[in-house]
């Protein structure tokens, strides 16, 4: 017996199901960490990505990440004779 191929709304149906679990969970306050990476995994794969635009939630975010000068972890990696 052969295997039957998966379609196309098949894999419609499985990508739908997957985000709605990620946004329930996420929305409900109830997603682990590691849900939310999965969550970013899932975006990246599906080749989402956001602006981060005047106010919105991404600007808000970018604006409480450290500021990383990439220089100054090359020296505390390597030290100051691999810059």
């Amino acid at each position: 017996m052969t295997k039957k191929k998966a379609t196309e709304e098949m894999f419609n149906e499985l990508h739908n199901l997957v985000t709605t679990e990620f946004l329930q969970r996420i929305k409900s306050g109830e997603a682990s960490t590691q849900d939310l990476k999965a969550a970013c995994d899932w975006l990246a794969k599906n080749d989402i990505s956001g602006v981060a635009y005047d106010g919105n939630p991404l600007d808000k975010l970018a604006a409480v990440m450290p500021k990383v000068d990439p220089e100054m972890v090359q020296r505390r990696l390597y030290g100051a004779k691999h810059i």
